[in-house]
């Protein structure tokens, strides 16, 4: 089981514009790899397997047309095609009915009000003051109390930034057993009547 906190970040301007530069490399590795799917799709080739796309993104950052890929981290542009495999995997997974239909992936736009990428392990960390240093980004003052194995930094329409982090939780940590159960009737002449009988009055208003 995994568990999702989000917490309010504020990079300065410099850092901004670094995260703005980020989403678009994230952006154009995203599209590219699709692009190399459909295209192949269309040529009646074999499907292209994410370590193909991993191989010519590494080929593109050597380019004159791809070489400022390399002013953001390797990480963020690995997990925009692991994003990909993902968005593929749920649309195949919906045609089978293992899970709710989803649309195929399209191209990602740059002038979507939501940005996102994602920062594994090794590409971020917590430093002692309680700052989250991003790799090729720099730091941001955050506080948590666990360990976190990847961080998503997400802009919303409203301009503001979150990191959104991902755990891992087992199935011991969940809720311990209860010793009884009881159900709540809400009705008309009491707030609620329990199961085992107990009236509960409705509150009193404030005012």
């Amino acid at each position: 089981m995994q568990l999702r906190y989000r917490f309010r970040l504020y990079p300065k301007g410099p850092q901004r514009a670094a995260l703005a530069k980020t989403f678009g490399c994230a952006r154009v590795v995203f599209n590219d790899a699709l692009r190399a799917r459909e295209d192949a799709r269309a040529a009646g080739l074999p499907y292209v397997a994410q370590g193909q796309l991993s191989k010519a993104l590494t080929a593109s950052k050597k380019t004159p047309e791809r070489a400022w890929l390399n002013e953001v981290s390797a990480v963020v542009l690995q997990q925009s095609l692991r994003d990909l495999d993902a968005a593929y995997r749920h649309f195949f997974d919906g045609l089978q009915g293992k899970r709710p239909r989803v649309n195929v992936p399209r191209m990602k736009s740059r002038k979507t009000s939501r940005h996102s990428v994602r920062f594994t392990t090794g590409a971020f960390k917590v430093t002692d003051g309680g700052k989250l240093r991003l790799a090729k980004i720099g730091e941001v003052r955050v506080r948590w109390s666990r360990a976190l194995p990847s961080v998503a930094v997400i802009k919303d329409s409203a301009g503001r930034y979150f990191g959104s982090f991902t755990v891992n939780s087992s199935p011991d940590e969940a809720l311990p057993p209860v010793s009884s159960e009881v159900g709540i009737d809400l009705g008309l002449t009491h707030f609620a009547v329990l199961s085992n009988g107990e009236k509960i009055t409705p509150p009193l208003p404030s005012w």
